[in-house]
């Protein structure tokens, strides 16, 4: 079990410490357990019960009224929450929630209600981009541990495998993409994205996947004629890693068009050889595709 500090509870919730304070003597919503030293902590239970709590109270639910619900009428009313017409914040809340108490039915529920209402591309960029960014930091700063976000990761994951098999139609004179993350570059979720944007697109993908040594991208080009190769690397690097790469496969395949993007851009002034193009975000990406 993970012990929570009040400051954890406030930067995974949202929710200053001072109002969790005042929710705690004032109305009961959650009791902190103290250690041997008295210094006070909070479980799993109540965290989860908190972002509950928060959820309700963010759309209208007033405290004292929580206060007289049980744990199960408070979740009930927070997933029925979910089917509503709300605004994608509280989707991305939900989707931490399900990621704490990994819950596969709530995470599919979440997910599959947002397909159907606005199709899986607005789903992908909208909510699972911006709760991606939320569990990362929530993972950076020892929020969530490591099984809770390979968890969801792979369940989100299995969505997007399932999204790329349905893409089998290909155009005339289409494009072959070489997909491919650099060694040490594990963060595999906005490839696999981009790689069912280029199928939908009717395009070719030679799809290598995570951590993969850039000399060993050669072995591909003697079975296919390769028109882009295109990374994305998620990693925070220090500059001097990124140029490094890039040098490496300037070096390596000078001669080939290379798509590159990803976090570890954003403020680096890096200089890219002629043959690289950047893209800084998906909508950039797919204005690229439709260039092709």
């Amino acid at each position: 079990m993970i012990r929570y500090s009040i400051k954890d509870l406030e930067r995974i919730t949202g929710i200053k410490a001072h109002t969790i304070r005042i929710w705690e003597k004032r109305y009961g919503i959650v009791e902190p357990s103290r250690t041997v030293t008295n210094i006070r902590y909070y479980s799993d239970e109540d965290l989860r019960h908190l972002m509950n709590v928060a959820i309700l109270n963010k759309y209208g639910y007033k405290i004292s009224n929580i206060q007289g619900m049980s744990s199960d009428e408070i979740s009930k009313s927070v997933i029925d929450l979910s089917q509503q017409d709300v605004d994608n914040e509280h989707l991305v809340d939900n989707l931490v929630m399900s990621m704490i108490e990994m819950d596969e039915k709530k995470f599919d529920k979440i997910i599959s209600s947002s397909i159907i209402k606005h199709g899986f591309e607005y789903t992908f960029e909208n909510i699972l981009f911006r709760f991606l960014e939320k569990a990362g930091m929530l993972w950076q700063t020892g929020g969530v541990y490591p099984a809770q976000e390979h968890f969801i990761s792979q369940l989100i994951r299995q969505k997007l495998i399932l999204a790329i098999d349905s893409q089998n139609e290909q155009r005339p004179n289409n494009k072959t993409f070489l997909l491919f993350l650099p060694e040490n570059e594990y963060h595999e979720l906005g490839l696999l994205y981009l790689n069912f944007l280029i199928r939908k697109q009717g395009h070719t993908v030679v799809y290598l996947g995570q951590n993969v040594p850039l000399v060993n991208l050669k072995n591909v080009f003697s079975g296919h004629q390769i028109d882009f190769l295109l990374t994305s690397i998620a990693s925070n690097l220090p500059e001097e890693n990124i140029v490094e790469i890039v040098q490496e496969l300037n070096s390596l395949y000078g001669d080939k068009q290379i798509l590159i993007g990803g976090h570890c851009f954003h403020g680096n002034a890096v200089t890219f050889p002629p043959n690289f193009t950047l893209f800084k975000n998906i909508p950039d990406f797919i204005e690229f595709l439709n260039t092709l």
